[in-house]
C-alpha cells in the first residue's frame, strides 16, 4: 500500500480559504443585522495608487458586494450603499463640516469647526456618517467620543464602540 502526495498550489488553498471567509462574513452580517451600509468604492482608481494597488486588487470588494446584495435579499436585510462621491471620511459626525482635502496620510480627523472638538481616527469617523444614512429607529451604535487624542485611532477604543 502507498501513500499518494496531493500537491495543492499555495495560491489554491489561500483562494479557498478566502472564498470560505467571505461567505461566512456576507452571510453573517445579512443574517443578524437589519441594515447594513457599505460605500460604492472607485476601486479602478484606487489601485493606481502603487502603494495599495495589490492588496486593493486581491481584497474582492466586487465579491464582497455582490454576495451581500443577494444575501440581504435572501434573508430580509436591507443593504444601503453609500454613493462614491459621499464624503464619509471629510465630514465631521458630530457637527456635519466637511473639509476640503484630507490625505490618506491623514489618519486621525481633527474637525477644523472652532466650536467642535471632535477628534477621532479617520475610518471610525468615515463609519459614524455611513451609519448615518441607516434609518435612524435602528441605530446600533452608541456616539461616543475619544477623551484624549492619544484615544482617537486606536483599535480598543474603535472596537469598544462597535460591539
Amino acid at each position: 500500500m502507498s501513500l499518494r502526495v496531493l500537491k495543492v498550489p499555495l495560491r489554491s488553498v489561500y483562494d479557498m480559504i478566502y472564498s470560505y471567509f467571505i461567505h461566512k462574513l456576507t452571510t453573517t452580517l445579512a443574517k443578524n443585522h437589519s441594515q447594513i451600509v457599505i460605500e460604492d468604492l472607485n476601486v479602478s482608481g484606487l489601485i493606481k495608487n502603487g502603494k495599495l494597488s495589490k492588496a486593493i486588487a486581491d481584497s474582492g470588494f466586487y465579491e464582497f458586494r455582490r454576495q451581500l446584495t443577494y444575501k440581504t435579499q435572501l434573508y430580509g436585510s436591507k443593504l444601503i450603499i453609500a454613493d462614491r462621491f459621499f464624503p464619509s471620511s471629510k465630514l465631521c459626525p458630530k457637527c456635519g463640516q466637511k473639509k476640503d482635502k484630507l490625505p490618506l496620510s491623514e489618519r486621525v480627523y481633527r474637525c477644523e469647526n472652532n466650536n467642535c472638538d471632535w477628534i477621532a481616527d479617520r475610518d471610525y469617523s468615515a463609519s459614524l456618517n455611513l451609519l448615518g444614512l441607516a434609518e435612524p429607529d435602528v441605530m446600533p451604535v452608541e456616539m461616543k467620543t475619544p477623551k484624549s487624542i492619544n484615544e482617537a485611532g486606536t483599535n480598543k477604543q474603535i472596537m469598544s464602540n462597535i460591539v
